[in-house]
């Protein structure tokens, strides 16, 4: 029999993609060439917002500036941890701009925001585990920006090694199904270097192992409450084993924002 899973409610941050488009290539899924329909970008991002809505979770929506077409991956703005904002520092010159506009928004909400050194990028490469942070490295997020990350957060940061240029951040290839306590995750083996397939065994051993299929699908780029999980459709085979585990799979298709290499939890940050 599934176990019997608990959602727990959530606090998002968006930002609506009035200006998204694939203007430049800074990771393997982006080609210019090929056209981005800003229609039904928009269109499956409000979709996005209501399924958070009608499962109880409150979204709060940054405004999106001209010029920035990736300033729709929210995740990547910063990390929030019991109200503590480790904010961003973009690796490439085009997106460090995003920073400011979300720190106004922080800002205004009443949080204090440390501003990074080291290049790092929020959520993106940064996934609070319960009693830990797993956070990624390889392509983005420096491990100079991990120490930073421990001394600001007061949490332990577990570095892991990404070697995989599709899997280019962390929430790319890895995603927590729940927090409480040392919690569990879904990942791909293989966008990890060996030792770091080994830290994830030892610490996961119970897991959820994903194929290549279901990770190129963005099916790791989900978000979970602890009992529904937010996924991309074309994940069937890891919809699967989350219904056997007592999940309930929440389709949601994102796929205009695959050609930029993002999916629902690029778009998504959440505010602890």
């Amino acid at each position: 029999m599934p176990e019997t899973r608990v959602p727990r409610r959530r606090r998002f941050l968006v930002c609506e993609p009035r200006h998204f488009a694939v203007q430049y290539a800074i990771n393997p899924w982006m080609r210019p060439d090929v056209p981005v329909d800003v229609s039904l970008a928009q269109a499956q991002w409000h979709e996005l917002t209501r399924v958070y809505r009608v499962h109880g979770h409150s979204v709060d929506t940054v405004e999106p500036v001209p010029g920035l077409p990736d300033m729709v991956f929210a995740a990547n703005a910063a990390v929030v941890v019991d109200g503590r904002v480790f904010g961003s520092l973009f690796h490439a010159p085009e997106r460090r701009p995003e920073s400011l506009p979300y720190d106004t928004w922080f800002k205004s909400a009443g949080f204090d925001i440390y501003r990074p050194e080291a290049v790092c990028e929020g959520e993106g490469d940064f996934v609070p585990a319960g009693r830990w942070i797993l956070a990624g490295t390889g392509f983005r997020t420096t491990r100079e920006a991990h120490r930073e990350a421990q001394e600001f957060l007061g949490a332990p940061v577990i570095g892991l090694t990404l070697v995989d240029p599709y899997f280019y951040h962390l929430d790319t290839a890895l995603f927590v199904l729940d927090d409480e306590g040392e919690g569990n995750i879904a990942y791909y083996p293989d966008a990890f270097s060996p030792g770091s397939r080994e830290v994830l065994a030892r610490l996961y051993p119970d897991a959820l192992i994903a194929t290549r299929e279901d990770a190129m699908s963005f099916g790791l780029n989900s978000v979970s409450d602890g009992h529904h999980v937010f996924i991309s459709p074309g994940a069937t085979a890891l919809a699967e084993q989350l219904a056997n585990r007592g999940y309930v799979p929440v389709p949601v298709d994102l796929s205009e924002f695959h050609k930029a290499g993002g999916g629902i939890k690029c778009c998504t940050q959440e505010i602890r």
